[in-house]
């Protein structure tokens, strides 16, 4: 049974809209409070228990995941803040399991052929490294999508990037197929963005969604007509965030990342800049622009694909230019982009 020690908690609507909640420390509530919030939540992101002992359970890794959001967020002095979404009732591990790719190992001195091309051929163009950049703004970026349960974040990644050099090669801004990846390639299961590009550049490029739409599970492989096709990909130097900037200024960019932190999961809003997040990266997500805050805190703009309800709509801003070489969470470790 459930404790009736008081929990404290604290929590407001910061969008009646979207109806998404945010945990503040104005109100404190008690555990009926806590049942009643979750309740309303429930409701909001359409949960469905099978039955009281789940639905107990469940409570139970709600509660200890609210409590961690609001005792954040109370610290105060933080560039970033946290908020339930839809994964407030999922344990750390089920949501690894579930919504990270898993990412195959990379081996950045054994990339395939197929790389024919290397950004360190040519000399970086710093006179047009822009403090602020958003590929949105220019009709790049194709609206955020949710890769479910499905450990595909390597094939999102990989389509952000080739749906953003669509755009900018002169053709019309189109959603392309992460299913046909799924389906061809490594299904929901490890895989890398190499692989994705590789698949395209031997198959004679990607379908759109329209004519391939996502299943979020393993489908059989077939063709259909591509939407585009690219010739290669790029590696951004490695551990080098001057050369990633370059990259981004001139097309969204596919990156692998350290999503382990539960303050990663539970993101909602700000720079992210967390000291302990490591660079074992586990995760897959785009690049699609960088800029500075008002107080002068250089950040990275992330696509993710865990859908709207996730983060500022679906994005993450990420401290950009940080001490150390791999970047913030591992993002300048692995980065690649398409070329045509």
């Amino acid at each position: 049974m459930v404790s009736v020690l008081s929990v404290f908690v604290a929590l407001t609507i910061i969008s009646i809209n979207l109806k998404i909640f945010q945990v503040t420390s104005n109100v404190t509530l008690h555990e009926q409070s806590i049942s009643d919030y979750h309740q309303k939540w429930m409701i909001q992101f359409s949960r469905f228990y099978k039955d009281d002992f789940e639905k107990d359970m469940r409570f139970k890794v709600f509660k200890k995941n609210l409590k961690f959001i609001e005792n954040f967020n109370n610290m105060g002095n933080q560039s970033y803040k946290l908020g339930v979404n839809e994964f407030t009732d999922m344990t750390k591990e089920e949501f690894l399991a579930t919504h990270t790719g898993g990412l195959r190992g990379i081996n950045v001195t054994s990339l395939p052929a197929v790389v024919d091309q290397t950004m360190s051929s040519r000399k970086l163009n710093f006179s047009k490294l822009l403090s602020v950049k958003d590929w949105r703004i220019e009709g790049a970026v194709t609206p955020v999508k949710n890769q479910g349960s499905c450990g595909s974040c390597w094939a999102f990644s990989s389509v952000a990037a080739v749906e953003g050099l669509t755009k900018i090669s002169g053709q019309n801004l189109v959603s392309l197929s992460e299913q046909q990846l799924i389906d061809c390639t490594n299904g929901c299961n490890a895989g890398r963005i190499t692989d994705a590009f590789n698949y395209m550049v031997k198959n004679a490029g990607i379908s759109p969604d329209l004519e391939y739409p996502y299943q979020a599970k393993p489908g059989q492989c077939h063709w259909n007509r591509p939407a585009i096709m690219i010739k290669g990909y790029e590696t951004v130097p490695s551990n080098n965030e001057i050369a990633l900037l370059d990259a981004v200024l001139r097309q969204p960019v596919s990156v692998n990342i350290d999503s382990r932190m539960d303050s990663f999961r539970h993101y909602k809003e700000g720079v992210f800049d967390a000291r302990d997040c490591g660079i074992e990266v586990n995760h897959a997500v785009a690049l699609v622009g960088y800029g500075v805050t008002e107080d002068g805190i250089m950040y990275w703009l992330v696509k993710n694909s865990w859908g709207e309800n996730w983060g500022e709509k679906g994005y993450m801003r990420i401290r950009r230019m940080v001490e150390w070489p791999e970047g913030m969470c591992g993002v300048a470790q692995y980065a690649f982009y398409p070329v045509v």
